[in-house]
């Protein structure tokens, strides 16, 4: 498979990793609520937040710097809250103009922006150990285990499923390009026409991708159907959850609710 590159999950010898799947998509999950649910400015809050995602991350063995990269890639989504500096009400800390606007940073809206900011960080690094620690076929038992509707499982699970064999159909046109593609003779030099050209040409290979997904898309589903696929994907049943990891569910939801309450204190 080309896109080997797109399962997050890390193989380690970690308790994380050794934990039941569908505890730790229950406290997973119970994480990122309680964080959307702290209020704006309540930082001890966030601070032990924060101490429980490290916590994890270091039990995982995934390493702080494989995590802190995958969470960059969210950064960009952090800016959608960035309107929030200038139209949340209070004492005005500084103001700028642009044109004929005057813009002015309020100390309630930047303290509504740095919570918004960290209640994304800190859950993208949740769902990031989350999807490193567990295998997909693992989440997707989980979550039938936890009686989700299987619509919705089976949604999930064949987005994922369907988006290698997007991938796999963008590297045969990309290798059919190559193919087809002659080299400059000299080291600097460039093949093709120009941008318009160029994008006309990518063009063409974006709607020749949509057709060709389209049509192994129907290829596979006809061959799923003829197997008896009706929608719900069939294992072994699981063992009940151990006595242990109830436990460790247990006490994650109550440090969770703990958490959450002391953010209504101290807000």
């Amino acid at each position: 498979m080309h896109a080997h590159f797109l399962d997050p999950y890390r193989h380690r010898a970690s308790p994380i990793h050794a934990l039941d799947p569908r505890v730790k998509f229950v406290l997973g999950v119970a994480f990122i609520v309680t964080t959307a649910l702290v209020p704006p400015g309540a930082w001890p809050a966030y601070v032990l937040l924060y101490a429980a995602v490290l916590s994890v991350i270091l039990l995982s063995d995934l390493g702080l710097g494989l995590v802190m990269k995958r969470a960059v890639l969210a950064a960009p989504f952090v800016l959608a809250a960035l309107p929030l500096l200038f139209t949340v009400p209070g004492d005005a800390l500084s103001s700028f103009h642009i044109g004929a606007w005057t813009l002015t940073i309020s100390a309630a809206g930047l303290e509504r922006f740095v919570s918004v900011a960290l209640k994304s960080w800190l859950s993208v690094q949740m769902a990031i150990v989350l999807a490193s620690t567990t295998t997909f076929p693992d989440l997707l038992a989980a979550m039938r285990a936890l009686r989700l509707p299987r619509l919705l499982v089976a949604i999930i699970g064949l987005m994922w499923r369907y988006l290698f064999v997007l991938v796999d159909e963008v590297m045969r046109l990309l290798r059919a390009r190559e193919a087809r593609s002659g080299h400059p003779s000299e080291p600097a030099g460039r093949i093709g026409g120009s941008l318009a050209w160029r994008a006309r040409v990518t063009g063409g290979m974006a709607g020749n991708l949509m057709l060709r997904s389209f049509d192994r898309s129907e290829r596979i589903y006809a061959a799923m159907a003829s197997r008896g696929y009706d929608g719900e994907v069939r294992g072994l049943p699981r063992p009940p959850v151990s006595r242990g990891a109830r436990r460790v569910l247990a006490g994650g939801l109550v440090f969770l609710v703990l958490i959450l309450l002391l953010g209504l204190l101290v807000s």
